[in-house]
């Protein structure tokens, strides 16, 4: 805390209690265990208001790429705010930061992506990504080309547009409507979970042929707009993608004028060691690229939509003369000159070259954990990763929601200096790109310590849940 703050942390977490909704909050776990409130950050470590440090095995939101109190960031950020703290981005105005990040961006997509429109975030940029599809399909005479498709367990934000897009059976609440009209959802490419037995070539030209089917019942490529796709799923399970399904997918779209958009919230900027990774990893051209996250490290917020030149052709001459879409925030100088300095470091500081050495290192390290009771999967690519536990290794059943044992496993990891992501029956991985052998090292043994913790309490109490379970059948009899 700041020297001028001196709330306890009982205070801090009560007001937090009181006031504050969290993104995605768990109602019964806030009103009974409160917050972790966090007071400091440094490198790949952050440090609670009592004082506790731990190891941030999840890189704050995915996000802190290039570690947290980064001194020459920070000295970047303040002379931006004493130069130009805000400027009007809209029509016909601009800023030096806004117009060198752009270029800097062009620079970095691959192929003809030479066009940017900056947003406040990752789904803010789906959002627009979104809009700017829709326009450019009216543009060109193509307005019944309006059906979006995406997959389940597809996460790609938080917008209206953005959760209708993405496919977490998690995120879709029968309090809220959606898109369900124009968005819709193929089967989720996680070969462990769904594979039923197929390898993964024959689970991805299922998956394939599924994609093409989707598209005749929709009514043809005439009807069919875009394709979004996470090179590697995060939120809904690190999942990459199995065999040579991704470039296939993108194939389907160039055989049917589909727009390809590679949401690369994630990862970008250095996460699975390149800007970006559609083309030089997975050998895909997308028509888009989403991004934000590691593109100013979370150090402010900032989203960017890299389109193509084709895209702008079109756009650049509707009939309309403007496109209606923008940000109060939009281009924010500070968040861009952010972003030019977080750029600058990854690549002057070799961070890439780093993940590229640490990242395998890391996966390695996490499969040893295969000897412990109820892990059944770990997943991921360099700086991302996931341990999927089960309560039966050889079927692969999952302890019921009651168990909450992904929660189990990160409260035991917290007790021990590590913080790692609960996801329903998962713990997902994002360390921050400057991220040390000795610091994999820790993060497993940590793991290690704390799976059997958890696994021990969770059995005796799936075995009192059975038994009341039981009890009650009798008596109901």
């Amino acid at each position: 805390m700041s020297a001028k703050d001196q709330s306890t942390t009982e205070e801090i977490v009560e007001r937090d209690r009181r006031h504050h909704l969290h993104p995605y909050q768990v109602f019964e776990m806030i009103a009974t265990e409160g917050a972790l409130p966090i007071a400091s950050g440094d490198g790949a470590y952050i440090t609670d208001t009592n004082g506790n440090r731990y190891l941030d095995a999840v890189g704050g939101m995915w996000c802190t790429n290039i570690g947290l109190g980064n001194e020459e960031m920070a000295e970047a950020i303040a002379e931006q705010v004493r130069t130009l703290a805000y400027a009007n981005p809209f029509v016909d105005m601009t800023n030096a930061p806004a117009a060198n990040l752009a270029a800097k961006l062009a620079e970095l997509a691959p192929g003809d992506l030479n066009h940017v429109f900056f947003t406040t975030g990752g789904s803010t940029a789906v959002d627009a990504a979104f809009r700017i599809i829709q326009f450019y399909q009216g543009s060109r005479g193509k307005s019944e080309k309006k059906h979006i498709i995406s997959r389940i367990d597809a996460y790609h934000g938080s917008t209206y547009a953005a959760v209708s897009i993405g496919g977490k059976p998690g995120d879709r609440k029968a309090e809220f409507h959606y898109l369900d009209d124009i968005t819709h959802h193929l089967s989720s490419p996680n070969h462990y979970r769904y594979g039923d037995g197929l390898t993964e070539q024959e689970f991805a030209d299922k998956l394939v042929a599924e994609f093409e089917t989707m598209i005749e019942e929709l009514g043809g490529a005439d009807k069919v707009a875009a394709f979004f796709a996470e090179p590697v799923m995060g939120s809904g399970g690190v999942i990459p993608p199995p065999a040579d399904y991704f470039p296939r997918m993108w194939k389907v779209c160039q055989d049917n004028d589909i727009l390809f958009v590679a949401d690369e919230v994630v990862t970008a900027f250095g996460r699975l060691g390149e800007w970006f990774v559609s083309e030089s990893m997975f050998g895909v051209q997308p028509d888009i690229i989403t991004s934000a996250k590691g593109l100013t490290s979370g150090y402010l917020p900032l989203g960017a939509v890299i389109f193509s030149d084709r895209i702008f052709d079109v756009i650049d001459k509707t009939e309309h003369g403007y496109i209606a879409l923008g940000f109060t925030y939009s281009g924010h100088p500070v968040s861009c000159a952010a972003a030019l300095k977080n750029i600058e470091i990854i690549e002057r500081d070799g961070l890439r070259e780093h993940v590229r050495e640490i990242g395998p290192y890391m996966m390695e390290q996490l499969e040893t954990l295969y000897d412990l009771p109820m892990v059944g999967d770990v997943r991921g690519s360099h700086l991302m990763a996931c341990i999927e536990f089960v309560a039966d290794k050889e079927t692969h059943e999952v302890y019921p929601p009651e168990i909450d044992i992904g929660k189990r496993v990160s409260n035991e990891c917290d007790a021990i200096g590590l913080i790692v992501r609960p996801v329903e029956n998962l713990n997902v991985m994002s360390p921050p790109l400057v991220i040390t052998k000795d610091d994999v090292d820790f993060m497993v043994s940590a793991l290690r310590e704390a799976i059997p913790k958890a696994h021990a309490k969770a059995e005796e109490d799936l075995y009192e849940m059975r038994a009341g379970e039981s009890s009650d059948a009798v008596e109901g009899q």
